[in-house]
C-alpha cells in the first residue's frame, strides 16, 4: 500500500524495512530465546532517529508525521513485536509527558538523552485491580515538605528492568484525581519487583513497581495543577490506538508472507500444498483482512496528522488490525499444521506475540464501547 502517502514517508518505510530484513529479522528469534531487552537493536534505533520522530526538531526530534511513524513501526514489528513494544514505548508512552510537561532541568536531562537511546522511559499506571477503570488507580501522592511521597503497587510496566526513569499515574490532593508524576529509577522508595513471564514478547521486559513513601520533588510534578493527568492520557490514547494497529500490521504481515512461502515449498500428495483450494482460501481471507486493517490504521492516522476528529477511527482500527493480525497469525499456524507448533520456525512467534496487540490501547470490548458510544450519540 502506497497511495497517499508523501514521498518522505515512503522513504521513511523503505529505510526501516531494509533495517529490518538486514538486522532485525535474523536475531529475533534469538533475542526472544534469550528474554534480554534487545539493548543494541534499541541503541540502533536512536541512531537512526526513530525515537525523536514524532517530536519536534526544535527539542532534538525530526518532525514526522504520524503515518510516516507507524511506517516505520510496522516495519520494525515485521521483524521482532518485542522490539517494537520497546520502540513504542520509548517514542510514545515513555516520553511524551516529559515532553508536554517537563521543565527545562528534565527535558535536557532526560528527554534528549532519551530520544537518542541513551536512557530508557517508561509509563506506570496498570495496578493488580486497575487497568481500563482509571477510577480504580490506588496508588497515591501525599504532599509533603517541597514534593510528594507515592505509594502503592504498579503491575504490566513494560520496560522496568531496564528503565531510567518512570512516569507514574497517582491520586493526588483531597479530591485523589489523577497526577503525574516523574520518578528517577534511583529515587528512594521505589522497588523494581519481579519480571513477569508472559506467553510472548519475550525480550520486552515487564515487572511490577513498588512505591513506599517514595520521594517526589515538586518539580518531578508533571502535572501542571493536581488531578489534571486524565485529560493528558486522553488526548494521547487515540494516537497509542493507531500505533498499536501498526504494530499488529507489521506482524500479520510476516506471519502472511511465512505462510505463503511454506506452502508453496511443502508438498503434499504430489504437489505443494498451495494448489489446493483450502490452503488458498486461507492465504486469500489472510490477505485480504490484511490489507483492509491496513487501510484502517492508516485512515486514523491521516485523520490524526490533518488535525481532523480521529478518536472512533483510531478505536475502530486498533480493535479491527489487531483481532484480523490475531486471526492471520493463527490462520498462518494452520498452514504449517504440526510445524506451527514447532519452536524452529517464527510463526509460533508470530502466534504468541500478536496478543500483545489485543491488550495493549485497550481490550477489543472497551473498544467497541467506545465505538458503539460515539456511534449512538
Amino acid at each position: 500500500m502506497s497511495a497517499g502517502f508523501t514521498p518522505e514517508e515512503l522513504q521513511i518505510r523503505d529505510a526501516f524495512a531494509r533495517f529490518s530484513d538486514q538486522e532485525i529479522a535474523p536475531r529475533a528469534a534469538a533475542l526472544d530465546e534469550a528474554h534480554a531487552f534487545p539493548r543494541e537493536l534499541f541503541a540502533r534505533l536512536g541512531e537512526l532517529g526513530f525515537f525523536g520522530m514524532r517530536y519536534p526538531e526544535s527539542d532534538g526530534g525530526s518532525g514526522a508525521s504520524l503515518a510516516g511513524f507507524c511506517l516505520a513501526l510496522e516495519e520494525i514489528a515485521r521483524g521482532s513485536m518485542s522490539l517494537a513494544g520497546c520502540a513504542a514505548m520509548q517514542s510514545l508512552m515513555g516520553t511524551k509527558f516529559l515532553h508536554m510537561l517537563g521543565n527545562p532541568d528534565i527535558l535536557e536531562r532526560l528527554f534528549k538523552p532519551a530520544l537518542r537511546g541513551d536512557k530508557v522511559g517508561a509509563i506506570c499506571m496498570t495496578e493488580p485491580n486497575a487497568g481500563s477503570d482509571l477510577d480504580s488507580i490506588a496508588t497515591t501522592a501525599r504532599k509533603v515538605e517541597s514534593g510528594y511521597a507515592l505509594n502503592g503497587q504498579k503491575m504490566w510496566v513494560t520496560s522496568a528492568p531496564v528503565a531510567d526513569f518512570f512516569t507514574v499515574f497517582a491520586k493526588a490532593g483531597e479530591e485523589r484525581k489523577l497526577s503525574i508524576f516523574l520518578v528517577e529509577r534511583d529515587s528512594k522508595g521505589l522497588a523494581v519487583g519481579r519480571s513477569i513471564e508472559k506467553m510472548g514478547v519475550w525480550a520486552l521486559p515487564t515487572s511490577e513497581l513498588a512505591f513506599n513513601d517514595c520521594f517526589v520533588p515538586d518539580t518531578h510534578r508533571l502535572s501542571k495543577t493536581e488531578g489534571d493527568g486524565e485529560g493528558h492520557l486522553r488526548k494521547l490514547l487515540a494516537e497509542i490506538r493507531i500505533v498499536t494497529g501498526a504494530m499488529a500490521l507489521g506482524t500479520a504481515r510476516a506471519a502472511l508472507a511465512a505462510a505463503v512461502a511454506y506452502s508453496a515449498e511443502r508438498k503434499q500428495f504430489g504437489k505443494p500444498i498451495n494448489r489446493f483450494q483450502a490452503i488458498q482460501m486461507k492465504l486469500a481471507e489472510m490477505a485480504t483482512d490484511l490489507e483492509a486493517a491496513t487501510h484502517l490504521v492508516y485512515h486514523a492516522a491521516s485523520l490524526k496528522d490533518e488535525g481532523a476528529p480521529h478518536h472512533k477511527q483510531a478505536a475502530m482500527a486498533k480493535l479491527f488490525a489487531s483481532e484480523a493480525a490475531a486471526h492471520i497469525c493463527d490462520q498462518a499456524a494452520r498452514v504449517y499444521a504440526s510445524y506451527g507448533y514447532a519452536m524452529e520456525y517464527p510463526v509460533q512467534r508470530y502466534l504468541r506475540d500478536i496478543r500483545f496487540t489485543l491488550i495493549g490501547g485497550g481490550t477489543s470490548e472497551i473498544l467497541k464501547l467506545i465505538i458503539a458510544k460515539e456511534v449512538c450519540s
